[in-house]
């Protein structure tokens, strides 16, 4: 009876040692994929970023735009009524302007000559935040807002991607009812001479809580997420694909798989940059937001991952202005309770 004890404990160890084997050696395999991953991308080391010494400093804030207009940057929105802040970049001085006509978050602002068009913008509380029902437009020669053309009927959203491309803005995808549901993959367009809404073929997929770009009369949409508060799906699905719309044919197509973001996240902010695309930031289920920087060579279609931020931050825009990128502001946790003020830069060409 003893020895058929001994014999079966034997077995018992010998099925468990082969059941530890594999379990090791899938988690070595999976070290290694992503080492493999890791490894196509190449990671460029020689830039850095600096923080910027200021005279006054914005208004803490995040879910809000910065763009630069006339040579000036302009943080607009964020949660609350927070006034223009506006920076001079020459003299690297802070300074104050009016206040929207009501809260506004969740936008990216678009530059139209002295004009900053704030499009598909969201108001009020989370998470049902409501679509904002018309364009505001800032004049940053007077310093004063007005109302623009109403947002189309049934196409209402925020958090979308905003776009300028021979004179029209383009609003690519958004969600209707801020964190709650509602994400879509609409494309609208609006004629900023006219103020006419033209609706133009859907995106691949829905998406918000993202930036577009523009480069070479196409849109890039990429990052991003779909919230859905009702489902308690807020921050995990996140979007990696990139769809890109061709103005000229009316016609999306998705990258290959190999060229998804790299980091899926939202939230970040997004630029080109001569040939590169920079997909800078974000937020996604981890506590604190993201300060990784990713870049796409949109000649060579690869990607490169750069120093990230010494402090990261999601929420927020970036700025390209004489060879540096510019961050200002934004929110260093997942979602809110963390607002910034301080301004960040780096060089596009640092060797």
């Amino acid at each position: 009876m003893r020895a058929e004890k001994v014999s079966l404990r034997m077995r018992q160890f010998q099925v468990l040692t082969v059941v530890q084997v594999l379990f090791v050696g899938m988690v070595l395999a999976a070290l290694q994929t992503q080492s493999v991953q890791a490894a196509d991308m190449r990671v460029d080391t020689t830039w850095r970023w600096e923080e910027v010494e200021t005279e006054g400093e914005p208004t803490k804030r995040h879910e809000c735009s910065f763009v630069e207009c006339g040579g000036r940057f302009y943080l607009i929105g964020g949660r609350r009524e927070n006034a223009v802040d506006r920076y001079d970049p020459v003299n690297s001085v802070w300074s104050q302007g009016a206040k929207p006509p009501l809260e506004i978050h969740h936008f990216q602002a678009v530059t139209v000559g002295s004009e900053i068009y704030v499009v598909g913008a969201m108001t009020g509380p989370y998470p049902k935040e409501l679509p904002v029902d018309r364009v505001l437009i800032y004049d940053t020669l007077t310093d004063q807002w007005s109302d623009g053309p109403q947002m189309p009927e049934g196409r209402r959203r925020g958090g979308g991607g905003a776009v300028l491309i021979d004179g029209k803005i383009y609003l690519v995808c958004g969600i209707e009812l801020g964190h709650f549901e509602g994400t879509q993959p609409w494309l609208d367009c609006l004629d900023v001479t006219t103020g006419a809404w033209t609706s133009l073929t859907d995106a691949p997929r829905g998406r918000d809580h993202f930036q577009a770009v523009a480069a070479e009369g196409k849109l890039y949409a990429l990052g991003g997420r779909v919230t859905s508060k009702k489902t308690n799906h807020v921050f995990d699905q996140t979007v990696a694909e990139v769809d890109v719309y061709d103005v000229a044919s009316n016609r999306w197509e998705t990258l290959d798989a190999a060229l998804s973001l790299p980091t899926p996240r939202a939230g970040a902010a997004c630029l080109v940059a001569g040939e590169q695309l920079l997909v800078i930031g974000g937020e996604s289920q981890q506590p604190l937001a993201h300060a990784d920087v990713e870049i796409l060579n949109l000649k060579t279609l690869s990607w490169t991952s750069v120093m990230p931020m010494t402090l990261q931050r999601h929420g927020t825009g970036a700025v390209w202005y004489d060879g540096k990128i510019y961050l200002a502001a934004g929110n260093d946790k997942r979602g809110g309770g963390s607002e910034l003020s301080n301004l960040i830069c780096f060089s596009v060409d640092s060797p």
